[in-house]
């Protein structure tokens, strides 16, 4: 699909959208903790085309906050810039980092909360966002097979990925609210970097997020 042709998709999606729109929302301020994974000397993944998981990450969590405001929803992002939420003087930074993490979290009285991340797999032909969800929070399947249907139908790539519960994530485990981690993509993959490090192709999955927790909130 040509830039233009995607760039047009995307305004009448926007425009769309604005239907989407029920009394959850009218009625009372909805607010979303957007999560950008990683940060700071944790990089995350990295990818084949050396681009770093931390900073895609962050790209893709502004254009979900950006796009989310315009719909007139609340946002609070957990990490604004290249940094993380550790405490300077931890003997841990990783485990301060999440602790402080969902702390944030708990203060933002947040209604969901959406963790932005990369994949990674020694196979490169491994591909396909993936959203993951913790096994015991009902809300939390529901919010993650939303959002997955919206980047399968919105991304139309193939995917064949479904939802799927994963206990070993603190974030998940430990946040107060419905809490989804969006891995958006495989950077082991050739085609699949290449195409989260382009300015357009995230802002085709922020879209396909947002919708999918706009549809969320609605049902």
């Amino acid at each position: 699909m040509s830039v233009l042709l995607l760039a047009s998709a995307v305004f009448l999606a926007r425009k769309g959208a604005e239907t989407v729109l029920s009394s959850k929302l009218e009625n009372r301020q909805i607010c979303v903790c957007v999560d950008a994974g990683h940060g700071g000397g944790d990089p995350g993944k990295i990818g084949v085309n050396d681009e770093l998981e931390k900073d895609i990450n962050l790209q893709i969590a502004y254009k979900v906050k950006n796009l989310l405001e315009q719909q007139d929803v609340k946002t609070v992002m957990l990490r604004k810039q290249d940094g993380n939420l550790a405490d300077q003087d931890a003997k841990n930074q990783k485990v301060s980092d999440m602790q402080n993490r969902v702390a944030a979290i708990e203060e933002s009285e947040a209604q969901l909360t959406i963790s932005i991340h990369q994949n990674s797999y020694p196979d490169p032909s491994v591909k396909g966002a993936q959203v993951f969800y913790y096994s015991e929070s009902e809300e939390g399947r529901r919010l993650a097979e939303t959002i997955q249907k919206s980047l399968t139908d919105r991304l139309n790539d193939g995917n064949t990925r479904e939802a799927k519960a994963n206990d070993s994530y603190y974030m998940l485990k430990k946040t107060p609210t419905p809490t989804v981690i969006v891995e958006c993509g495989f950077l082991s993959n050739y085609e699949e970097s290449a195409l989260l490090s382009e300015d357009m192709y995230q802002e085709r999955i922020a879209w396909a997020i947002v919708m999918g927790i706009m549809q969320y909130l609605n049902q």
